[in-house]
């Protein structure tokens, strides 16, 4: 029963945070953040000691059920398990190892060290929450959108418009690697051995063994029951069943169950102490204590089969050539771009500070608190969020960084606030979004066409929610932007829309700590006021 309880929870947290993150549509209420927000790491980041409390009392009492329940990563490995377990049909794929126990704190002291010393990467690449977190984002996602179109299409021919057709596309080629390689090593490692990443190296698992070892209720032998078969050990995915010795190494099992379920003679109990007198489960003969086997034994649950729709040749060479098209678009912009620099001597802009997501205080604050999880780029409705990749540093690569290629950051969105676990952003209401500046407006004359062919414009304007850009008289009736950077909030409205080629006449430059815009006034004429940022 308990192991069947223990399937269910770890199937319903695995499906809904993944769904959490696939979901472009909106679908799933917002409450569903709850399951992201009660990650450990996460937790500790952010300093939610009420979520952190709970997470300790729960190993304290019932060992490592985070790491069977609540952590993506670590229910992803077992569904890996699961699946080789099927094809290889072995009957023993485990065996008692001892434990790396030099190892495992030699990869946390490293984790530790390292973040101390603002290299938050190496954090960012072993936190389990935020692993699973790119893996889906990187290399679930583009499958996910693939097959979303695939039912827009046929959906599409019995004029059912349920689905809609979205971009499939990869948001950064060093994350996808990071993400794909993060796939291929943790699926190795279950697939041949079980749980050794979660104990061996990730940082997570490591406290909560540590932790595990003190709990209350745990795995426990019955000596007195127990014939040494070993089914148990064979069984135990964290290879931490000692049959010869009837032990088990509290500091790697992680609460699966499934050893509960395998004991045909009931010598192993889930209980707050070890039993004081053995369940008269055999008879003597000849003074040969004799076992009595059950008559029946629970069949290992299965995963249920999902069927999937595969994507006829033609729809996918569509699709590939649409996507080959849609990249080599960029291409000239690029071209003409460089041919510009070498005949002008000019570069196009480039600016001295990244734009840190509203809320997210300044690269240095990001830095102490995101693992790149990257539910704010998967959440984004702009597609302004990128992972970075030489903006933040060595120590933050893979953070989120806004870029205005694909949009513009929409002036009463906080979605990327909301969503945040680890306090990296901060909650931000739209009133203080309004005036959070992340960055201020800079304007290059001679790059305008206005200015350069005298060719009237003023998109940038019309895409400016806080008139920090405005149209002045220039010439012969026409006008040219003038810009206020103080009630600039970095939106990157006028950025995006600029059509001047192959420089932008426009830009944002980040501002190393964001700051409060001075407020603007409305159409209405109404100014918007803030005290209280939260930072």
């Amino acid at each position: 029963m308990l192991r069947k309880l223990r399937v269910v929870a770890a199937a319903a947290t695995f499906t809904l945070i993944t769904l959490y993150f696939l979901d472009f549509a909106g679908w799933l209420p917002e409450s569903f953040h709850g399951l992201v927000s009660i990650q450990f790491l996460p937790a500790v980041l952010s300093l939610s000691l009420v979520t952190l409390a709970g997470l300790i009392l729960a190993t304290l009492l019932f060992g490592r059920i985070y790491c069977s329940v609540v952590c993506p990563t670590g229910i992803f490995q077992d569904i890996v398990n699961r699946i080789a377990g099927r094809l290889q049909k072995k009957r023993k794929r485990f065996a008692f190892a001892p434990a790396k126990t030099i190892l495992r704190w030699s990869v946390l002291g490293v984790v530790v060290v390292t973040y101390l010393f603002g290299l938050t990467v190496v954090l960012s690449l072993l936190d389990p929450y935020g692993a699973y977190g790119r893996l889906v984002l990187n290399v679930f996602s583009p499958v996910y959108m693939a097959g979303n179109n695939l039912l827009e299409a046929i959906f599409t021919k019995f004029d059912n418009y349920t689905f809609y057709r979205t971009e499939v596309a990869v948001v950064s080629p060093l994350a996808f690697i990071v993400a794909l390689a993060t796939f291929g090593i943790i699926g190795f490692l279950a697939w041949k051995h079980g749980r050794s990443y979660c104990n061996t190296i990730c940082p997570v698992g490591t406290l909560l063994g540590f932790l595990s070892k003190y709990a209350l209720f745990k795995i426990r032998i019955d000596k007195n029951n127990c014939n040494g078969c070993g089914v148990c050990a064979s069984k135990c995915k964290a290879s931490c069943i000692d049959r010869k010795t009837h032990t088990v190494d509290y500091s790697r099992c992680i609460a699966c169950f499934d050893c509960l379920d395998n004991c045909r003679q009931q010598a192993i109990q889930f209980s707050s102490t070890a039993s004081k007198a053995a369940v008269p489960l055999a008879v003597k003969k000849g003074g040969i204590p004799q076992t009595v086997p059950t008559s029946s034994q629970p069949a290992p649950c299965s995963p249920p089969e999902t069927a999937g729709v595969s994507e006829s040749p033609d729809r996918s060479r569509r699709q590939f050539l649409g996507t080959l098209l849609a990249t080599a678009a960029l291409l000239p912009e690029a071209f003409a771009r460089k041919q510009e620099e070498l005949l002008s001597g000019r570069k196009g802009y480039k600016r001295q500070h990244p734009l840190c997501p509203p809320g997210a205080v300044s690269p240095e604050h990001l830095l102490k608190h995101c693992t790149a999880c990257h539910l704010c780029i998967a959440k984004c409705p702009s597609h302004v969020l990128k992972p970075a990749v030489t903006e933040y540093g060595l120590g933050g690569v893979m953070q989120p960084v806004m870029y205005f290629d694909r949009g513009f950051c929409n002036f009463d969105c906080t979605v990327c606030s909301d969503v945040c676990p680890n306090g990296a952003i901060h909650p931000l209401t739209v009133e203080q979004k309004h005036l959070t500046q992340v960055g201020r407006v800079v304007f290059i004359k001679e790059d305008c066409i206005v200015y350069a062919d005298e060719t009237s414009c003023g998109a940038c304007s019309e895409h400016c929610p806080t008139q920090a850009v405005t149209m002045i008289p220039y010439k012969e009736g026409l006008t040219i932007p003038s810009i206020d950077p103080d009630i600039c909030v970095g939106c990157g409205g006028c950025e995006y829309v600029c059509p001047a080629r192959p420089f932008r006449a426009i830009h944002v430059e980040g501002n190393p700590v964001q700051q409060q815009a001075k407020p603007f006034e409305r159409s209405g004429g109404s100014d918007i006021k803030i005290d209280d940022f939260g930072f």
